[in-house]
């Protein structure tokens, strides 16, 4: 087996708000010469990167650096950011939606609204993008933005980021901790939910809090899906889900992305990215154990978070092909985990 196969459809990415905050439109150029960053185009075709769930962000106006140097230390509870008011988070996701679009312009992504759109668009090498919001707040309160983004391709909705919304409440960064913290979806949070039922849109459940992934879970009718998450068993952070939840998601068919995210990897919750990438397998094996070989897959938060030191862009991936093969996963489980599963929870989600 060559090492940058299978192909890899990955849970999460941030490299639409890095492109955003580097100058925008302009910035998207960058995306094809290449960039300073996690994921490119030279990169993705370096290291079997076929595409996967392109995030629209609004930032909260924080001091990151800060944020991360707390996270180095042994036990942390940042603050959740204050919310941010939709007439705020509107332009800029207009602004991101803007970007991906462009990048389909320039024919180096395919902006799929179909798992048929997403082999397609793999079969003919060229980067397969899921249009997600991460954190509702360029949502209104009648869900009128919802309508019109999903005519425009939105696909995948997480209802909040680690700050509340008008839908729920966030998980803050917090180390150690249960999950199990603050109230969990309002009254419209459950209209959202609803809705997206209605439409298909997938609901990810990865910055929710336990109340608010328990009120997904009894109001929607679709999978359970966290696209970026690990096991609290193995790393007690907040942002991490318990055995409960994950034997919620198995009883749901549904699906976990690990994140390679060093603080949510790491055993003491740190943000060091002195990690080897067996710690991966470590959650990897967990998350089997208890959802199954086909509920599992990558959800990398590449261009948004500390990666470990072996797997710092999309171009390193060959490595974690290679020690998962190490590791004794057959062929078969490897593609279940770099794309196969992914598809198969967005086909039962979405429809072919």
């Amino acid at each position: 087996m060559s090492y940058t196969t299978p192909i890899i459809f990955d849970g999460h990415n941030d490299v639409l708000s890095k492109l955003y905050r580097a100058g925008g439109l302009p910035a998207a150029e960058t995306f094809v010469t290449g960039r300073d960053g996690a994921i490119d185009l030279k990169k993705a075709a370096k290291g079997g990167f076929g595409g996967g769930f392109f995030a629209l962000y609004v930032p909260s106006p924080i001091d990151v650096d800060f944020k991360f140097q707390q996270m180095t230390k042994p036990q942390y509870d940042l603050p959740l950011p204050e919310p941010i008011d939709w007439e705020d988070a509107l332009p800029v996701v207009m602004s991101q939606a803007a970007i991906l679009f462009d990048l389909e312009r320039r024919d180096v992504l395919k902006v799929c609204r179909t798992v048929d759109d997403i082999r397609n668009a793999m079969a003919a090498d060229k980067i397969a993008a899921i249009f997600h919001i991460e954190g509702a707040e360029a949502i209104d309160p009648d869900l009128h933005t919802l309508e019109v983004l999903y005519q425009a391709g939105l696909r995948s909705l997480g209802p909040v980021w680690s700050r509340n919304t008008v839908f729920g409440h966030g998980v803050p960064f917090r180390y150690p901790s249960s999950p199990d913290i603050g109230d969990g979806l309002t009254d419209h949070g459950l209209r959202l939910v609803r809705r997206c039922s209605e439409l298909s849109i997938m609901i990810d459940l990865s910055h929710l809090n336990e109340a608010g992934f328990w009120d997904v879970a009894r109001h929607s009718q679709k999978p359970l899906v966290a696209t970026h998450s690990n096991a609290h068993a193995i790393c007690p952070h907040a942002r991490n889900l318990t055995d409960d939840q994950l034997m919620a998601i198995a009883e749901s068919d549904g699906m976990v992305g690990v994140n390679f995210a060093v603080a949510f990897l790491r055993d003491d919750g740190r943000m060091v990215a002195d990690v080897p990438i067996e710690q991966m397998l470590r959650h990897l094996d967990h998350l089997i154990t208890k959802l199954g070989e086909d509920r599992v897959g990558l959800g990398s938060d590449y261009d948004g978070a500390v990666m470990p030191e072996g797997l710092t862009s999309v171009a390193d991936l060959p490595k974690l092909r290679q020690t998962m093969k190490e590791h004794g996963y057959d062929n078969m489980l490897i593609e279940k985990l770099c794309h196969a599963n992914w598809l198969r929870v967005l086909e039962k989600t979405w429809g072919s």
